[in-house]
């Protein structure tokens, strides 16, 4: 059992299998990019799945595969699948941004994917554009109708909420779960690494930011009602808009921030695991795992020094890694 300082039982593990991704999203990296990691400092598949068994034995039960973009990594459902073999692991989901998600939806599903999450944050193709530098929304759109066609889910659709530049849509994008089961979940924009300006056309990073209690404000004319069972383990906060087939939720990290019931450690694309999202703290192991040193004790540590919460209240916000490189 991995269980921290604070008595949070640790069962839930998100993996970032690359930092590479295909969009260039204004709140999540520079126009520019980032430099990338090289190909020998990227964890192999075998060696995700060694981690993950070590992880299982002691009380894992939920992966998430992230990026980067995961889908840009050459034959992720070999890894969904040698994931899905270990004992323990319960449940398999995956964070994308969708682009290429209608050509391996079939092939993830078949491996053993159970869910995927995919980012939305606009339905104007233009502003998707704008948004993304240069994606597609038809494709996007394309990628969830697959992900669904092949029963990966529920379809969870993430909309990070942003003042000047999708907050005329909230209600347009809610609204998708009147006819789908869908979960569109509305989250607060979090400042890692985004607070340069986003270019031409863009409000200023430090404007941008729409509270959760905000956001329910401006959907207050859906009538949204309070979903009494919750769906899943997630930090979603879940209403209904009375007779709609999905759910709305709210992730709110740094309003009503959700420290008090987190469950989860993250292992970053080059090999340290991240205790916290929200904070620079990390254990690496790839070396040690290289070297075929017991990992254990590292695992440990990284549970040790998991912080009771995120301190961007004090300004206390992570400088070593955009989103990109975290895995979110």
């Amino acid at each position: 059992m991995l269980i921290d300082r604070f008595g949070r039982l640790i069962t839930y593990l998100r993996i970032s299998v690359t930092d590479r991704c295909n969009m260039r999203c204004v709140y999540c990296m520079p126009a520019e990019g980032i430099p990338l990691q090289s190909h020998e400092n990227i964890l192999r598949y075998e060696e995700i799945v060694q981690i993950v068994r070590l992880a299982a034995e002691h009380g894992i039960r939920e992966v998430r595969l992230t990026g980067g973009e995961p889908l840009v990594r050459l034959d992720l459902p070999i890894l969904v699948h040698m994931i899905a073999q270990i004992p323990g692991i319960e449940d398999i989901s995956l964070t994308t941004n969708g682009l290429l998600l209608e050509k391996v939806a079939q092939s993830l599903a078949e491996a053993g994917l159970k869910r995927v999450n995919i980012s939305l944050d606009t339905l104007d193709s233009a502003k998707f554009e704008r948004i993304t530098r240069g994606g597609s929304l038809e494709k996007v759109l394309r990628g969830i109708e697959a992900a669904e066609r092949v029963g990966l889910a529920p379809i969870k659709l993430n909309v990070v909420a942003m003042r000047g530049v999708n907050d005329d849509e909230l209600i347009e994008m809610a609204k998708l779960t009147l006819q789908r089961p869908w979960h569109v979940r509305f989250i607060e924009m979090m400042p890692i690494q985004n607070q340069d300006s986003w270019g031409n056309g863009f409000p200023p990073p430090e404007e941008a930011y729409i509270s959760v209690h905000e956001m329910r404000q401006l959907l207050f004319p859906l009538n949204l009602q309070p979903v009494n069972e919750k769906v899943g383990n997630g930090p979603a906060r879940e209403y209904r808009i009375p007779g709609a087939k999905g759910i709305v939720g709210f992730i709110s990290p740094i309003g009503e921030h959700f420290c008090q019931s987190c469950n989860r450690l993250r292992l970053t694309a080059d090999g340290h695991l991240r205790p916290c999202l929200l904070s620079d703290l990390e254990i690496p192991v790839l070396q040690a795992l290289r070297a075929g040193e017991d990992i254990l004790p590292l695992l440990e540590r990284a549970i040790l020094i998991k912080p009771e919460g995120h301190e961007l209240a004090l300004n206390h916000s992570p400088m070593s890694r955009c989103m990109r490189q975290i895995g979110g």
